[in-house]
């Protein structure tokens, strides 16, 4: 029995809650073979004591060797991430099993988008989920869920979230006004966001998504290692200057020890569809071509095209080079702007359209 033998066990077994093994989480920081034990050295930078528990449990039920003692040492490394709780009111208003973030390194490419549909569909999938909108410069989900009624506030001051399609949601938007310019400098917008994480009564949820301010300087900085988070999530378009910043982000995540749970692509092709119209029969005799590109086309004249706006693949090297799954490519969309436009998420709006797929498979993505 040698390392990579039990590395291969071990990459069998998912961290809690999530489809995505320990290995490739990163969190097997060693194995040690010393005569007839073994030492599996884990480091879990979660502050949820039930996961880890439930790991250490997992791995000692699933990796059992003759003639070798299994031991499981685990790195505690949650303080760099866990709320100040030197105030009883720094705690999480609520008993939320998964905090996950969805970042950007940079502004513009659908960040809001994909956390919208993907809380939606993680609700559609039955999951008690919530939102929490904390870009305080520009909050959208005001708009995009088209909600213009204000949150209630209880006796201790705690304000309830904004519940709709059986999803809990807060956006800064929903107090200020989406209209009101946001002109605060980055310590008092990190102090400003880290209170109003704390100050939402959530009660029991599966999942809470983080809608994350764009970028990677210190209020990003500040908020990940405020908030106790499970995992991230970066989001970016094909082109070189998002991939560029995807790199700055999992750095980010990588400080504060968060597991970056993958990337998902955005904008990444345009799905063209058409039919050829020609008085000919003779199907050689038709051409045609997009961007000097000859387009197959099908019996019936009628054809279907993946025109990339940007360039193709850069999502997927990426993630490559990060080690980390590419969870879904979310294409250039008519449907899924317009409803934004309209409030109306396009997973709750048609739950059958081909992008809302994509979104329910990176959501079940996240499943064990």
């Amino acid at each position: 029995m040698d390392k990579n033998q039990i590395l291969d066990k071990l990459k069998k077994i998912n961290y809690p809650g999530f489809n995505r093994d320990i290995v490739s989480f990163g969190m097997v920081k060693d194995v040690v073979i010393d005569n007839n034990t073994i030492t599996i050295i884990l480091a879990i930078s979660s502050s949820n004591e039930e996961k880890k528990n439930q790991l250490v449990k997992d791995i000692s039920e699933k990796i059992k060797i003759d003639n070798f003692e299994i031991k499981i040492k685990v790195l505690d490394q949650a303080p760099r991430k866990t709320v100040d709780t030197s105030n009883k009111d720094a705690n999480v208003e609520g008993n939320i099993k998964n905090i996950i973030a969805v970042a950007s390194g940079k502004g513009g490419v659908g960040k809001s988008t994909i956390a919208l549909n993907l809380a939606a569909s993680l609700s559609k999938l039955g999951y008690k989920t919530g939102l929490l909108d904390l870009d305080i410069y520009g909050p959208s989900l005001p708009i995009t869920m088209g909600i213009i009624e204000n949150p209630e506030v209880n006796d201790q001051q705690k304000i309830i979230p904004v519940i709709k399609e059986n999803l809990k949601l807060m956006s800064f938007g929903f107090i200020s006004g989406n209209q009101a310019p946001v002109v605060w400098r980055g310590p008092l917008v990190a102090k400003m966001t880290e209170q109003f994480f704390r100050d939402v009564v959530w009660g029991e949820l599966d999942y809470l998504i983080l809608d994350l301010p764009p970028g990677t300087g210190d209020v990003q900085l500040t908020l990940s290692q405020k908030i106790p988070l499970d995992g991230a999530i970066i989001v970016t378009t094909p082109n070189d200057i998002a991939l560029t910043d995807v790199r700055k982000g999992a750095d980010m995540f990588s400080k504060v020890q968060t597991p970056l749970l993958g990337v998902v692509e955005n904008m990444s092709y345009m799905q063209i569809s058409g039919k050829v119209e020609s008085t000919s029969n003779d199907l050689s005799d038709i051409e045609l071509y997009i961007n000097e590109k000859k387009i197959p086309f099908n019996n019936d004249k009628s054809f279907n095209y993946k025109f990339h706006l940007f360039k193709e693949g850069g999502g997927l090297s990426e993630s490559k080079r990060l080690d980390v799954p590419l969870l879904g490519q979310i294409p250039y969309s008519e449907e899924l702007m317009l409803s934004i436009d309209q409030g109306e998420p396009l997973v709750f709006s048609n739950d059958k359209h081909p992008i809302s797929e994509i979104f329910n498979k990176i959501a079940n993505s996240l499943q064990k």
